[in-house]
């Protein structure tokens, strides 16, 4: 795990050294890097990357970035991890393509793959989590390459004459010509979703490279001109050919799923520092654990933390397991203050708006382990690739029996559920959840039960799910001169020309953009500000066409969702130790806003504030902060974007403003 940036001079100017700027700009990365740093230039082309360095494999010098081939030809900066890439160094070695290698590290396997194959070729053959930019010197070409879930973050833009790249926002910033203007419809999409989807960013004029593409850039570019990136896999076509491919015995499908996991956990447990995993005490993590434990000779290091409110805290699951499976591990409860001592680094960490306040117990459980590991498995990605959100659920069943409905009844029966006071409704199904089977228990009915008013009078599965997914349904009405444009998943989306099942429907919009732009990101950004790498076993290659071939009904089965997970499962750990409702990871916002955050939202919601920046429609905020306040409507979600937001721009767009959480 690294950081990476880098300069492709397209037009002659005086624009200063290209070494010294590129670098300033992994200076910037240093937290993703903090072992080693490399800056290579080709003064005649005008191309320059820099590398800060992880050690992960290869703790030598042999290791170190940029990486040359012994040829001259080509020039890597990498940041992530090539899982199979002794598999791939011993096919090229029977190929007879194999150097005189150096060292034992995957980036030197990454060059000689590109010289063998080409890009596109060796890009299909890797099975890992990586960004990376590679000078092609014969054909004075830079292409730059993203993995095929998008774990491992790529930022590119055009600064002048100037094509910048980089691993985070912040480092194409350091650039001396750097002038950035905030894209409102990019601050729009944002509001939808609480993160800004690929390939825009909140920057005009720079760019998400899409997962699992490639684009290739020449020196003839025009500067402001962005080449089509070339995708070299498909989530969407591997589940369109799934729906002809399906398993059918479902004993076989867990043994096939337990395998392809092993042979993951296998993969991605390739190490030279301290490897542990975290542990939340779900399905997921539970699951990767278990494997992983299963394959160790010695205890595993396992992390969790836990909350004082008993809602939101996992971690005595979380040490049961670990319990039952002999895990070395260490939890932490976190007091609200220590929670709340996070939120002003969250502008620092997530360079543009990003607002899942489930990033704050991300951060403090890398953190937590980062004390004794360097790598960390997770168990992200279950829930997109088998069905584990509560969204994956009920939505078919929603939608098929709202659909039917006449139009003027859906939209009655929406205006009712809103008269209902989501706190009341909560508070009665929490009383209703001690007697109810606890797979049946909802422990936010008032909650989910709004969810519902926003959806039922939805025309299409595509616009209630989009509605169920989104935090706001008209982010233009919040943002002031704000649009939403198409977005690379929607486009995505739009060319699923076979009829897939709704479920299919469902967890590939989730897998082609919820997961890569907020699941992934958040995971990257909070880890990586404390240098730790993680990895994920679920979005291994295998296993995620493997759960394209899954069929519905062993997704989500008797209420259930992730019914195959659970199966593998159920072999490692008893069903009593992880049967409970589905809750997230998250944080009890809505409380802390009415509460001991109230102060510091106060000030940054103010609306003359507001009014003076001019993004968002001062008096709608307003309006929903006071609901909010007195308890009518929970309105934290969409708070908290407009808080991250604002305490963005005050770390970004203008000096900073006090803002206590004191």
């Amino acid at each position: 795990m690294c950081g990476i940036a880098g300069i492709m001079r397209t037009a002659d100017s005086a624009r200063g050294n290209l070494g010294e700027t590129v670098g300033r700009m992994i200076a910037t990365l240093v937290h993703r890097g903090p072992d080693a740093d490399g800056v290579w230039a080709d003064a005649a082309a005008k191309v320059c990357l820099g590398h800060r360095r992880l050690s992960i494999l290869d703790l030598t010098a042999a290791g170190a970035q940029p990486m040359h081939s012994d040829c001259g030809r080509f020039t890597v900066s990498f940041n992530g991890e090539i899982y199979n890439h002794l598999d791939i160094r011993k096919t090229l070695e029977a190929e007879n393509a194999a150097p005189n290698w150096r060292g034992h590290s995957d980036t030197e396997t990454l060059l000689y793959a590109v010289r063998h194959w080409g890009v596109e070729a060796a890009l299909r053959r890797f099975i890992g989590m990586f960004a990376f930019a590679i000078w092609d010197a014969r054909e004075q070409t830079l292409t730059l390459c993203r993995d095929r879930f998008g774990e491992k973050p790529l930022f590119y833009g055009w600064i002048d004459g100037d094509l910048v790249f980089a691993s985070e926002l912040k480092a194409l910033s350091a650039h001396p010509r750097w002038s950035g203007i905030v894209d409102r419809d990019a601050l729009t999409s944002f509001m939808r979703y609480s993160y800004v989807p690929a390939p825009w960013t909140i920057w005009n004029g720079v760019r998400k490279l899409p997962p699992s593409s490639f684009a290739v850039f020449t020196l003839r570019e025009k500067p402001g001109d962005f080449p089509r990136p070339t995708q070299y896999w498909s989530m969407r076509d591997k589940v369109v050919s799934g729906q002809g491919e399906r398993l059918r015995d479902p004993v076989q499908a867990t043994d096939e799923l337990e395998r392809l996991l092993s042979q993951s956990v296998t993969r991605q447990s390739l190490s030279d520092v301290p490897l542990g995993a975290f542990l939340s005490g779900g399905i997921d993590s539970s699951t990767i654990v278990a494997l992983m434990q299963k394959q160790s000779t010695r205890p595993i290091r396992t992390f969790s933390i836990g909350f004082a409110e008993a809602e939101f805290n996992e971690a005595e699951h979380a040490r049961g397991i670990a319990t039952h499976l002999g895990t070395d591990h260490t939890e932490m409860i976190v007091s609200p203050s220590d929670a709340r001592s996070i939120i002003p680094n969250l502008s620092q960490m997530y360079d543009e708006p990003f607002g899942d306040s489930s990033q704050i117990p991300t951060h403090l459980v890398a953190a937590l382990a980062r004390k004794s590991v360097t790598v960390s498995l997770s168990g992200d990605g279950g829930d997109e690739l088998f069905g584990g959100y509560n969204r994956h659920v009920w939505g078919g069943r929603l939608h098929a029996r709202f659909g039917t409905l006449p139009h003027p009844v859906k939209r009655a029966l929406a205006l009712l559920i809103a008269l209902v006071a989501p706190e009341p409704a909560n508070s009665i199904g929490q009383l209703a959840g001690k007697v109810l089977p606890r797979r049946f228990r909802l422990l936010r009915a008032g909650d989910q039960l709004a969810k519902i008013g926003r959806i039922v009078d939805s025309k299409t599965l595509d616009e209630m799910y989009r509605r169920l997914s989104s935090i706001d349904d008209e982010p233009a009405s919040a943002v002031v001169g704000g649009n939403e444009r198409a977005s690379w998943f929607n486009d995505e989306m739009v060319n699923v020309r076979h009829p897939i099942d709704p479920l299919d429907r469902m967890t590939l919009s989730d897998a082609l953009s919820y997961l890569s732009d907020d699941i992934l990101q958040k995971v990257d950004r909070a880890a990586m500000a404390v240098s730790l790498e993680t990895r994920v076993p679920f979005l291994d290659k295998d296993v995620a066409e493997f759960s394209c071939r899954v069929p519905p009904d062993m997704k989500v089965k008797e209420g259930q969702g992730k019914w195959l997970v659970r199966q593998v499962l159920e072999r490692h750990v008893p069903g009593h130790l992880t049967e409970r409702p589905k809750t997230g990871f998250g944080i009890p916002l809505d409380d802390w806003l009415r509460g001991p955050l109230k102060e510091w939202a106060a000030d940054l919601l103010a609306g003359e504030r507001l009014t003076r920046q001019g993004w968002f429609d001062a008096a709608r905020v307003q309006s929903r902060w006071q609901e909010h306040l007195h308890g009518t409507r929970n309105h934290g979600a969409w708070l908290w974007n407009v808080l991250m937001a604002e305490s963005w721009a005050d770390r970004w767009v203008k000096p900073a403003r006090a803002a206590s959480l004191n």
